[in-house]
């Protein structure tokens, strides 16, 4: 009988270790299928910034992207909120409607590109605050974005501030004679 019960207990524990023996080897396979796909991902080589560059030859002028896409877009970022104040009060005038704000961020979206285009070689005055200055109009330009996408009228006002600011004195600068 003691014999019984030792064969029973024997069993029992085997039973353990086989379960155990296979969450061991499933943790294992599971293991090998990781480090298979990770040698494959590492393996594949990533293109450098030089070969993935599509090459790109100025077309325009800086005075051709002003003309053509700065001055529309800011004429609409600056004109989409107003605020007048008269003797019949305070009328505060904003886009109203999602097609009105999607002007207002499409435009501010152009002068965000506007710049990138004016930072481009055969564009480039200068690598020193031609450089600072438009990427100062780009940051204004996505404050404006962002602040369209968001349908705040303070929020765009507060923008228009920014990219003026950036356009005084970027022309301050740069502007040549009309």
């Amino acid at each position: 009988m003691l014999e019984s019960r030792h064969y029973a207990a024997s069993i029992s524990r085997s039973g353990a270790d086989v379960k155990l023996f296979v969450v061991s080897a499933l943790l294992f396979v599971g293991g090998i299928v990781f480090i298979v796909a990770g040698a494959r991902s590492a393996r594949r080589t990533p293109a450098s910034p030089a070969a993935a560059a599509v090459p790109m030859a100025p077309v325009a002028t800086v005075k051709q992207i002003m003309n053509a896409i700065v001055a529309p877009a800011t004429d609409t970022v600056f004109g989409a909120v107003k605020i007048t104040m008269s003797a019949k009060g305070t009328e505060v005038k904003a886009p109203q409607t999602p097609a009105e704000w999607d002007a207002v961020a499409n435009a501010a979206a152009a002068i965000v590109e506007s710049g990138n285009l004016m930072l481009m070689d055969g564009r480039l005055v200068d690598r020193g605050d031609w450089i600072k200055m438009t990427r100062g109009m780009i940051d204004g330009g996505k404050v404006m974005l962002k602040a369209a996408q968001s349908k705040n009228a303070d929020d765009v006002l507060a923008a228009g501030e920014a990219v003026n600011n950036s356009c005084d004195n970027c022309h301050q600068k740069y502007q040549r004679a009309q």
